[in-house]
């Protein structure tokens, strides 16, 4: 039987912590997360543990507790930096990681967001990518005013207009990651000529309108950054159920999902993989990453206690769209292992602390991976693809 690949281990920073008490723990440094210095020690660390990459939170509103509406809470963190210009900032202080920002693709253009993330591919050399959200919230999209989103709500989840809005969103975002890798290709690897005895900087004729018309996008191109080093820069999502998951399987490199355990990894994991074939892409790697919170302690009575410290000082009881895990690096490995078995080929870590969690991630979980010959002992590529088994694409418009 042929030996499976190691598996692929990433993790999320979000502010001080996923927890919303964490910027108030003794290690904490809240006065410091809208510094640059902040993010490039959490990049190092992360980077010291091997990790393939890292992804950065963003929004278009601020933070809620409330995952519909905001909340007038003054004991949470309020307020973030942009994600991407976060990565641009932070990647030249590292020399393997990879570096995915989040995007909300509701209420941005396709056209700008192509050209930051092939400047971060060529800040980075080779180490880009960007995690596709959509943005549903009323309040975020009043702060653009050019299209209304009716408040939504808990309860109004399986209404059919509500259903029909979140798939519309998903349609636009699927359309979104379209444009952006057309616009990726639209420059021709060998556009750039650089000739000083000829006057000719580049080849016309290797610049490409892409013509792109859909329903919510209507672009013409080319993209006015040259091709990105990776040719295309790695696309993720967040997925939770159907429509999402066909977004993963129709227009994403690497997909991240949030199971209850092994057997619902499966599941998941199978629906996935038939979205994929259905899509023309049975031979594409998709990567699907499993979700968790964690609490990394010595002890598990020690994560647990730390749980329910945070939970106190926050006032309610954490609760999370991915599972919860609060025990031992050697736990986590069970767990993980699992769920690897199950068919998830990695893992995006949440951190419920920073830096306490990341340094259990990299110090103590990341050793026993190793130790079971789960996990790499070197960084085996210089670009994000690369780590990831991801071959570099042929441009689509060049002439074969």
């Amino acid at each position: 039987m042929p030996t499976k690949a190691p598996l692929h281990l990433a993790v999320a920073l979000d502010g001080a912590g996923w927890h919303p008490a964490a910027w108030r723990e003794p290690d904490a440094q809240p006065e410091r997360l809208l510094t640059a210095g902040y993010w490039s020690e959490l990049a190092q660390q992360a980077e010291r543990g091997l990790l393939d990459f890292l992804t950065i939170e963003d929004g278009l509103d601020l933070q809620s507790d409330d995952h519909f509406d905001g909340d007038s809470r003054t004991d949470r963190v309020r307020g973030r930096l942009d994600a991407v210009l976060i990565a641009a900032r932070v990647a030249p202080a590292t020399r393997n990681i990879g570096f995915v920002p989040t995007a909300i693709t509701t209420h941005t253009e396709p056209f700008h967001l192509s050209k930051a993330i092939a400047t971060l591919d060529y800040v980075s050399t080779g180490r880009a990518g960007i995690r596709i959200q959509i943005g549903a919230r009323a309040r975020a999209a009043a702060h653009f005013g050019r299209r209304e989103i009716p408040p939504l709500s808990a309860d109004r989840r399986d209404d059919p207009d509500v259903q029909q809005l979140i798939a519309d969103h998903f349609d636009e975002a699927a359309d979104y990651v379209e444009v952006l890798r057309r616009l990726w290709d639209s420059w021709e690897d060998d556009a750039e000529i650089r000739d000083v005895a000829t006057g000719r900087f580049i080849d016309r004729d290797k610049l490409h309108y892409i013509d792109f018309e859909g329903r919510w996008f209507s672009v013409r191109g080319p993209s006015i950054t040259p091709r990105p080093p990776q040719g295309q820069p790695v696309v993720a999502a967040l997925g939770h159920a159907s429509v999402p998951y066909r977004l993963i399987a129709r227009s994403a490199d690497v997909g991240f999902v949030t199971p209850r355990d092994a057997a619902h990894a499966a599941e998941i994991v199978a629906q996935i993989r038939a979205e994929q074939a259905s899509a023309g892409r049975k031979d594409q790697t998709v990567h699907i990453f499993g979700d968790l919170v964690v609490f990394l302690d010595e002890t598990k009575a020690a994560a647990v206690a730390r749980r329910e410290r945070l939970d106190e000082r926050a006032g309610i009881q954490y609760r999370s769209d991915a599972h919860i895990f609060a025990g031992t690096a050697i736990g986590l490995a069970d767990l993980l292992h699992e769920w690897y078995d199950a068919g998830l080929s990695g893992f995006r870590l949440r951190p419920a602390a920073l830096p306490h969690d990341l340094t259990g991630i990299t110090e103590r979980l990341v050793p026993e991976l190793r130790r079971r010959s789960l996990f790499r002992v070197r960084y085996e590529a210089d670009t994000l693809r690369g780590l990831l088994g991801l071959s570099r694409p042929a441009n689509r418009y060049a002439a074969v």
